[in-house]
């Protein structure tokens, strides 16, 4: 309880540091060191990152508002494919009581996404092909919106901010 007195509207973080070190076959041990870098590496760098790059990107560009998807690409439909694949491997690991597997089942999620945008680089695309731009950042702002419905039972309250931030029906409804 202290931890919540300490670092109020911060439940999330902690939430995640103990689902993922959280034993299922063999004990653990919680360590502040392993806190601040789960924080740092994980939630910062891959998901905050990749929530952070889509913002602002759409934002630039498409005045924050989703632009329409253009032809796909086998990489755009790869994205796709892993979004879709995704929902049902997370559930099966949270119906075993595997928590620790489906949350880095989900960080996978964001990980491609950042990848994605890596290796489409939408910023350049802008420049020399508009519809391949749209395409990449159509499948950036999909990916966030899966990403926050399987971070719900995780991390309910970035998975709202996320989902609040683009303005995403409520997103229950489909994966």
């Amino acid at each position: 309880h202290e931890y919540l007195l300490d670092f109020p509207g911060k439940q999330d973080v902690l939430r995640y540091t103990l689902i993922a070190t959280a034993p299922e076959t063999k004990d653990n041990d919680f360590t502040w060191k392993d806190f601040q870098a789960r924080n740092n590496n994980e939630l910062v760098a891959v998901l905050g990152n990749f929530i952070n790059r889509t913002m602002v990107l759409t934002h630039n560009y498409y005045k924050g508002v989703t632009p329409g998807a253009g032809p796909m690409q086998s990489s755009d439909e790869e994205l796709l494919k892993l979004l879709q694949t995704s929902a049902g491997a997370i559930g099966e690991r949270i119906s075993k009581y595997r928590l620790r597997e489906a949350l880095s089942l989900m960080m996978d999620v964001a990980r491609a996404g950042n990848k994605y945008l890596a290796d489409h680089e939408p910023w350049k695309l802008v420049k020399t092909d508009l519809e391949a731009a749209k395409t990449v950042l159509f499948n950036a702002v999909q990916s966030l919106r899966v990403a926050s419905i399987l971070l719900k039972p995780f991390i309910p309250k970035a998975a709202e901010m996320i989902y609040r931030s683009f303005n995403f029906p409520t997103p229950w409804d489909q994966v």
